[in-house]
This record gives structure tokens, C-alpha cells and sequence, in this order.
């Protein structure tokens, strides 16, 4: 049983709005006073038991806070806050109280944040003993490090128990907190400034935090009201303002609205629509196959801005002998919107079904290969092999006569940075494939480029032979590419530093390598618009 079944499951703590308001200001302070951050936490139990918590095992880090709490050290407090709420794990009341001294344990038990361990419901019903119980955690608290192209920033995230705490598979209800999709999400984000963001299914509210830091105003809408309570929790908690929350599914609750920007990380998880098999609010959405990553791209369109970017990520069936990008081709064309897809990764359909399987909590044995025959049943009747995952970026023409982006490609290899600051080389390559696709050749002839910072040449040589074999140039971020060069166009960018025209830096190589100029333009061209386009040379205006 989930920790709030039992009870309504969409109601947390006992708080009145202005009540909670407060509590949740006073939780701020002392979760600041007691450090409760990352890097102190890393600090505080090692790589040793990091990596281990990171393998779902909580013992090590266990060991060194009892420890830490034993000695009554300066970070006794913050050993008792991580074992509760990152631990999972009951701690003495008289300790939890010297952790929260401005908030209380009565304060933090109004909020839903704790109850009594004695208790089957987590419910403090006081008497005599009740300072001496144990307290445990009924919801997740942990901290929250980021960096973004404004800078680094850090929070505190309130979610459901995850399944460490709980000790068995999660229920259906869950909210999730932050995990690897959400980080993703978070890193894609484009961060220019925007006066009205959408986050479409905000679970816990991390994306419409993210957004929150460039935009005027937020709607972030979920069809779980447990969700939309705890997303709202974690603006109080957090002192952000400007979001708005609303319920409803997909786009119901903003019909007739227009946004700059929308973001959603859908719950586009592949789930076979069968009896017994759970249908968890934060991953599942209610949709055979990959229907609704297909919802949310066609019908997006109508609640973009002209120029309005919408991104989310998504699972693609490859189904039979098709390619799925002709599927998504289909999607795009029947939203009219400018694309950028890129595929990440593809899983065939049993790892696919045990990575999901596995991430509800259960277990390999009799009920495991029950939901992995409904998973590869339900493939089956589709025909589907594979899976793939990835980017989707959408954006709404500012006009008819606007330059208009048409990428699906595929990226399978790691990222040249960690993700964080995808966004901005995004945003950066949008300007920069409007600007080319402005420009007729003529034109484009007469730009000075230079080669983008991150940009680097590698040259392959046979031992002893002068003339490298193999070319390359290597983007050491964005998405990371390595474009394999000749002899022509290795010149060219080596050569791009600003001071030339492209058309001249091209005259000077077709003299020395004795062609003619105008064939080699032709074929120099279109490779300097995609290197543009990656964000690998730039206008030097």
C-alpha cells in the first residue's frame, strides 16, 4: 500500500492554504540552517555509500549517519533530516525536533511531511507516549542541485515515498520526483527569456521550477490532483511564485490558450492496456502504443504563439519493417510545425519491457513474467520490434514566408557535455539555421564564419606517412558530433577565423588544390550550412 492509501489520496497534511504558506517558509529556514543540501550530503556519507544508494542499497549510508548522530556533531541535524526523508528510514522524535526547531514536528506532521511510526497511518494522535515515538516519513524531501545557462541554483523536492522507503513496488498513484527523464528535460529547456510557459503533465513541478527562472508566467496543468498538491508544495517550499495550477488531461484545461513556450516530459511510457497490469499516473497515458507522444505532437500547434517552441521527450514504435521516423514524419506533417527530432537511443522490445517492469518494483519471479508476457503480447499485436527514445522540439512559424526547420535525425552516442546547458546550443542553433536559411548562396558566399569554441580537429595518421587517413571534427558540446572532413572542407573551417569571406576562403583552396572553383563552392556550400545548423561554425557578425 502506498503511504497515503488508506485515506484520500490527493490530500496532504491537515494545513489550511495560508496555514501551510507559513509552515512551508519556516521548513525553508530550518532545512537551510541545517545544511540539508547536496554537496553536503555527498560530503557528509561518501562516494562509497553514494554509489551504493545509487544501486538502491541504503546500509552504508545508514552506518555513517547513526554514526554522525551518535557523536551529536555539528552535522547531527542534517544526518537525522537525510536519514528520515533521503533514507527513508524512522528517527527519534527529540531529534527530528532539534532538526526543525522553527517548524516543528507538529508543524511538519500538518504539512503530511511526517506522522508517528507506531502509527498505521503516519497519524500523531498524541497521549503520553506520543514524544517518545518514533517519527517517520510519509513523503520524499531531498535536495535539489542544478546548473543552467543562468547560473547554479539549488532547491528542495517534495515527492511520494519512492520504493527504498516503502519497501515494496510502488502504487499507481505515485508522484514521482526528479528522475534521469526530468533532468533531461530540464537540460533541453530552452532558457530564453518567455512571457507564458506551459508545462503539460507537471508531476512533482520540476519543469515549471526550471521555467519559472526565465519565464513571466506558468500553467502547469496534471491530471492527478495528488500531483498538482505536491507540485504546489514545491513552489511554496521554494519561494517561487507565478505558476498557475490547473487539472485536466493533455491540453482540456488551457482549450483556447496560447503559450511561448511549452515543455512536457508525457507519460509516454509503452503499456499494454491488460488486465493486472498497473497503470502508474507517472509514466503510463492511457494510450495503446505510442499514442500519446503522437497526441501531444499534433495537437500542440494550437496552443503555440507564432514563433512558439514546444519540447518534450518520447517513445516511437519501429513497428514490422517500417522505420518509425516515417510514423513521427507523419505526426509533424499533420501539425504543420517546423521539427527537430533526435533520437537517443533504441531498446529491443524485451529490454524495453523489463527496464519498465523493473521500475515499478517488481521483482523477477511468477508476477515478473506475468506483466512480461502482457508487455511482449501487446507488442506483438502490433507488430512492434523496437522502441526508440528521444527529443522532440516543435515550433509554430512566425509567418508564412519564415524559414522553416525540418531535422529527424538520429544521436546515439553520448552528449558532448552532461546535458545541463543543452538548451542554450539549442536556442544558439535555431538563430543560427534561420539566419542561413535567409541567405541564398550568393549571400551565404559573402559571410565571415568562425569556428565555435568547443570545436576541435583531430587528423589520423599510419605510422610514418605524412597525409592523414582520417579527418574529423569534433563538437565537445552541444550534442557532442564528430563530422568526418576532406581535404577541401578541412581547410575550409580551418581557415574560417572571422577575417575572410567564405567565397574568398574557397577561391584561394580551389587555386591550391587546382579545381574549379565554382564546382567546389557547390559542394562547400551545403556542408557550411550544416555546420551551422550543428552550431559548429558561427557568423562572425
Amino acid at each position: 500500500m502506498d503511504a497515503h492509501e488508506g485515506s484520500d489520496p490527493d490530500r496532504i497534511g491537515t494545513a489550511t492554504a495560508e496555514r501551510r504558506g507559513e509552515l512551508l517558509r519556516r521548513l525553508r529556514d530550518d532545512l537551510g540552517s541545517s545544511r540539508f543540501h547536496v554537496a553536503a550530503l555527498e560530503s557528509l556519507w561518501g562516494a562509497e555509500a553514494a554509489a551504493a544508494l545509487h544501486r538502491g542499497q541504503r546500509v552504508p549510508a545508514r552506518r555513517v549517519l547513526d554514526a554522525r548522530r551518535a557523536e551529536h556533531a555539528a552535522s547531527a541535524d542534517l544526518a537525522t533530516l537525510a536519514e528520515l526523508f533521503v533514507l527513508g528510514l524512522p528517527v527519534p522524535r527529540a531529534e527530528l525536533e532539534r532538526a526543525l526547531p522553527t517548524v516543528g514536528v507538529d508543524g511538519a506532521i500538518e504539512l503530511g511531511l511526517v506522522g508517528s511510526a507506531g502509527t498505521a497511518s503516519g497519524d500523531d494522535v498524541g497521549g503520553a507516549d506520543a514524544a517518545a515515538r518514533d517519527i517517520r516519513a510519509l513523503l520524499d524531501l531531498r535536495p535539489y542541485a542544478f546548473t543552467d545557462a543562468l547560473g547554479s541554483g539549488q532547491w528542495w523536492i517534495v515527492s511520494d515515498l519512492g520504493e527504498l522507503a516503502l519497501g515494496h513496488a510502488l502504487g499507481e498513484h505515485h508522484v514521482l520526483g526528479v528522475g534521469g527523464a526530468s533532468s533531461t528535460l530540464s537540460g533541453l529547456m530552452i532558457p530564453d527569456a518567455a512571457a507564458s510557459v506551459l508545462d503539460l503533465g507537471t508531476g512533482c513541478g520540476i519543469q515549471a521550477m526550471h521555467a519559472s527562472r526565465f519565464a513571466d508566467r506558468i500553467v502547469a496543468t496534471d491530471i492527478s490532483e495528488r500531483a498538482l498538491a505536491i507540485a504546489r508544495m514545491n513552489m511554496e517550499l521554494n519561494g517561487i511564485e507565478g505558476v498557475e495550477f490547473r487539472l485536466g488531461s493533455l491540453f482540456e484545461p488551457v482549450a483556447g490558450e496560447r503559450f511561448d513556450r511549452v515543455v512536457s516530459n508525457p507519460p509516454f511510457v509503452i503499456t499494454p492496456r491488460r488486465e493486472g497490469v498497473p497503470e502508474y499516473d507517472y509514466r503510463d497515458g492511457g494510450m495503446v502504443g505510442d499514442g500519446i507522444v503522437e497526441a501531444v505532437v499534433t495537437g500542440v500547434g494550437e496552443h503555440l504563439e507564432p514563433g512558439g517552441v514546444a519540447q518534450l521527450l518520447g517513445n516511437w514504435e519501429y513497428r514490422a519493417r517500417d522505420d518509425a521516423f516515417d510514423r513521427v514524419a507523419g505526426w509533424v506533417e499533420r501539425s504543420g510545425l517546423d521539427h527537430w527530432i533526435v533520437e537517443r537511443e533504441v531498446q529491443h522490445v524485451t529490454e524495453y519491457a523489463e527496464t519498465w517492469i523493473r521500475d515499478g518494483g517488481t521483482r523477477p519471479g511468477e508476477r515478473f513474467d506475468a506483466l512480461y508476457d502482457a508487455w511482449l503480447d501487446d507488442f506483438a499485436d502490433r507488430g512492434v520490434r523496437q522502441v526508440g527514445f528521444g527529443y522532440v522540439l516543435l515550433r509554430r512559424p512566425e509567418a508564412s514566408d519564415a524559414p522553416r526547420l525540418a531535422r529527424l535525425e538520429r544521436l546515439h552516442g553520448p552528449l558532448g557535455g552532461d546535458g545541463s546547458t543543452l538548451g542554450s546550443h539549442l536556442s544558439e542553433c535555431l538563430v543560427a539555421h534561420d539566419a542561413q536559411a535567409l541567405l541564398d548562396d550568393v549571400e551565404l558566399a559573402r559571410t565571415r564564419l568562425v569556428v565555435a569554441p568547443d570545436v576541435t580537429e583531430e587528423r589520423h595518421h599510419w605510422p610514418g606517412d605524412e597525409n592523414p587517413t582520417a579527418m574529423l571534427l569534433r563538437q565537445g558540446g552541444g550534442f557532442g558530433r564528430a563530422i568526418t572532413l576532406d581535404t577541401g572542407l578541412a581547410a575550409l573551417v580551418g581557415a574560417c577565423d572571422g577575417d575572410l569571406e567564405i567565397g574568398q576562403i574557397i577561391a584561394a583552396i580551389a587555386h591550391l588544390l587546382e579545381v574549379d572553383a565554382a564546382a567546389l563552392t557547390a559542394e562547400l556550400l551545403p556542408a557550411v550550412r550544416t555546420l551551422v545548423d550543428d552550431g559548429m561554425l558561427r557568423f562572425a557578425e
